[in-house]
């Protein structure tokens, strides 16, 4: 299984703001840390904003923080969070596989993706930083 760049770059800011520094960084400067596109940050702020994972403050002595919860939170869920409740094959579109019906991949590739995300449960944000 692979992470979008989405959950990789999320997971990559909780980790930086975890690490922690001083001064709260902003979107731009970690963005330059991280050697990745603004653009790209910004859109992965915002959702973890959304998650309640960081605190976004504007304007002077702004910046970004990562919350209790950011903090705390197992990867697994975040990374849940960040990728969706995709399903790993998409056995019906854009044309319905004509195995579907008597096929045993589907269910096998979701328990595999679920123990995955299980593993992931038992690290939290803040171990990963440590």
């Amino acid at each position: 299984m692979q992470l979008t760049q989405f959950t990789d770059l999320g997971l990559r800011v909780v980790m930086r703001l975890a690490a922690g520094s001083p001064a709260a960084p902003s979107t731009r400067a970690l963005a330059d840390q991280l050697q990745v596109s603004y653009s790209h940050t910004a859109k992965v702020v915002s959702r973890l904003a959304e998650l309640g994972a960081v605190v976004t403050r504007r304007g002077r002595g702004g910046g970004l923080a990562l919350t209790e919860l950011g903090r705390r939170a197992p990867v697994g869920w975040l990374v849940r969070k960040l990728e969706g409740e995709e399903e790993v094959v998409r056995c019906e579109e854009p044309v319905p596989c004509p195995l579907r019906a008597a096929c045993g991949l589907r269910g096998a590739l979701r328990r595999a993706q679920e123990a995955f995300y299980t593993s992931l449960d038992t690290v939290t944000v803040e171990q990963l930083a440590a």
